[in-house]
């Protein structure tokens, strides 16, 4: 019997200390065999919970996280996560780790990343086949190529993997990378899209004047003269 067995079906206040830290509205779960979170373990700390330690599971499917809405930090190593997984949406995590997984390639999960967790600034996707680094044998040309294409996807990001997002690398990452504006405004989260259109649309009619002779023609504008 694992430890979460032991506290999955007991009294709430005998897990707390144990898998659960109210103070800290930490929920840990490494090392459990699990595939999904326990409905009831949801029930009770989903809505308070705001860093969830998942690592060393079999999870693959992660849509029981749309019920841990106030998630900060999101811990997901080695489990079973492949390129294709999607995240529901959860604005408030800024933490995501996901060492270890299986994640061949950056397309679509970078995407899936974005739209879920736009305030991200800290990722970490080492030992995973499509992060070439030394921890897979990749070379440092690779390295650097998935280290600004995934800089790119995220605005926001401070740190990759094991190293701060510089400066030099955020304006590289543009410059290799940089999405045409249509593209990106599909991408963002939908209150930030429509903020962004209502800013240009503002911009347009604060700015634009007509031309000065279609006034004048429009004003100056007489009936034709007519002899009786």
């Amino acid at each position: 019997m694992t430890s979460l067995e032991k506290f999955v079906f007991v009294d709430v206040r005998e897990r707390e200390g144990k898998i659960v830290s109210k103070e800290e509205r930490r929920l840990i779960l490494a090392y459990e065999n699990l595939r999904e979170v326990p409905r009831n373990l949801i029930e009770d700390y989903g809505s308070v919970i705001e860093i969830l330690d998942l690592s060393h599971n079999k999870i693959s499917n992660l849509q029981f996280l749309i019920h841990f809405d106030k998630l900060t930090t999101l811990i997901l190593d080695h489990n079973n996560i492949r390129s294709d997984v999607t995240f529901p949406l959860i604005p408030k995590l800024t933490t995501l780790w996901l060492n270890h997984n299986s994640v061949d390639k950056l397309h679509p999960i970078m995407e899936s990343i974005r739209k879920a967790f736009p305030n991200l600034k800290i990722l970490s996707l080492m030992g995973n086949t499509g992060a070439p680094s030394y921890l897979n044998g990749g070379t440092y040309y690779e390295y650097l190529q998935y280290r600004l294409y995934v800089i790119s996807w995220h605005p926001k990001l401070e740190y990759l993997d094991d190293r701060p997002v510089t400066v030099d690398q955020r304006q590289e990452a543009i410059r290799l990378h940089g999405r045409p504006l249509f593209e990106t405004l599909l991408n963002l989260p939908l209150p930030q899209y429509l903020n962004q259109v209502q800013q240009k649309v503002k911009y347009f009619v604060e700015t634009w004047t007509p031309k000065p002779n279609v006034l004048l023609n429009n004003t100056n504008r007489r009936a034709p003269n007519r002899i009786i």
